[in-house]
């Protein structure tokens, strides 16, 4: 015989909304009023329950800068041993992998990986599950989960780490269409950048980003974003808007690559001589001159943040020949404001200026932890 409990099947559908809760969070953050708390439920017994609430939407800095992920906790009932309390943080990757960033039971912590010296508990009172990073590098953009558990009970809370920056499209100088995805990534950090998101790159198309060749971004997709349709780049009477491949295969397949830097720990300038150089003397030139010859993503970098302004050609490590535009004027490469790339000329017999690039020096500073 079949008995209908009502409690049992109140305590499964509070269960079940809870987890659609959890996984639908991220597409209710746009329904979110500003200013409030997402707060997330889950009930495994009658004897209370741990209740994790996070920021919505995401929270936002640079590279370089600190950032507070926030959550908050508490138990009901509330009389709960502090030291039976393990907070987890965890990123998540597009692939449903998850990276250990820290861990905390009782007054017992560990930090992992490339977050060692960087990541602390914020511990600003009873409650408070909240981490703080350091030196943000563009490695953390993504997504983190705060788990907080007490036994067998056990919530979550999500939040989205963005960043500032700038999304530039590259191909090397071996030429367009080249790039397998796990090439595109390498080529995007050695030029201090990363793969881009989706979501950076339609950023960069509400701004006016606008480029006829697809590129890898780093969920795996194709895409490339178009502001000014024409029959050249996938017809002319085609609305504006990110064109999409969809997924495609990393090993075999070629593309291009849509980058992602941010803000730069140091500045680029154009060193000033008195004759133009070929690459080998713009290289040693930058280093004579206590810098080294910059990168593409930190010369784009500079012209978003330190808004540098240069109409004269030079040299890049990349061995490609660019220059800034924030004013776009008369005999300057255009009516865009932009990086003006003029190609991969011949390093041994081609004559230019060159950017350079100059670390800033960091102060040491400890971290302390108040307990």
């Amino acid at each position: 015989m079949v008995q209908f409990r009502p409690f049992a099947f109140i305590k499964m559908l509070l269960v079940y909304l809870s987890i659609t809760c959890v996984l639908s969070m991220s597409a209710l953050a746009a329904d979110t009023d500003k200013g409030s708390r997402r707060v997330v439920h889950v009930l495994e017994d009658e004897t209370g329950a741990v209740i994790v609430q996070t920021a919505p939407g995401k929270v936002v800095t640079h590279r370089g800068g600190s950032i507070t992920l926030p959550c908050r906790f508490h138990h009901e009932p509330e009389d709960i041993d502090p030291s039976r309390i393990r907070i987890k943080w965890t990123k998540v990757t597009d692939a449903l992998q998850f990276e250990d960033v820290f861990v905390a039971l009782g007054r017992q912590q560990r930090v992992f990986g490339q977050y060692r010296d960087r990541v602390f508990l914020e511990g600003a009172g009873p409650g408070d599950a909240s981490i703080v990073i350091h030196n943000v590098t563009l490695d953390d953009y993504g997504r983190y989960e705060c788990e907080v558990t007490n036994d067998m009970e056990d919530d979550t809370g999500f939040v989205n780490l963005d960043l500032e920056g700038v999304v530039f499209p590259y191909y090397p100088q071996l030429g367009r269409y080249k790039l397998n995805y796990h090439q595109a990534e390498d080529a995007c950090k050695q030029q201090d950048a990363i793969l881009a998101s989706h979501s950076q790159l339609h950023k960069a198309w509400l701004e006016g980003l606008d480029w006829c060749n697809a590129g890898w971004l780093e969920d795996g997709s194709v895409q490339y974003p178009i502001s000014h349709p024409r029959d050249q780049c996938g017809r002319k009477d085609t609305p504006a808007g990110v064109r999409n491949y969809g997924y495609r295969h990393k090993e075999d397949e070629r593309y291009d690559a849509f980058c992602f830097t941010s803000k730069l720990n140091g500045k680029v300038y154009f060193l000033k001589r008195f004759k133009k150089v070929n690459y080998a003397e713009a290289t040693k030139a930058c280093v004579r001159d206590g810098s080294v010859i910059a990168k593409v993503g930190q010369l784009y970098a500079a012209w978003k943040f330190q808004l540098l302004d240069r109409c004269e050609a030079g040299w890049l490590e990349d061995g490609s020949i660019r220059y800034p535009i924030v004013n776009p004027r008369a005999r300057c490469g255009g009516d865009w404001p932009g990086v003006r790339h003029l190609g991969f000329p011949d390093k041994k017999f081609r004559l230019y200026g060159v950017y350079c690039f100059r670390r800033r020096q960091r102060k040491r500073q400890r971290q302390e932890r108040v307990r």
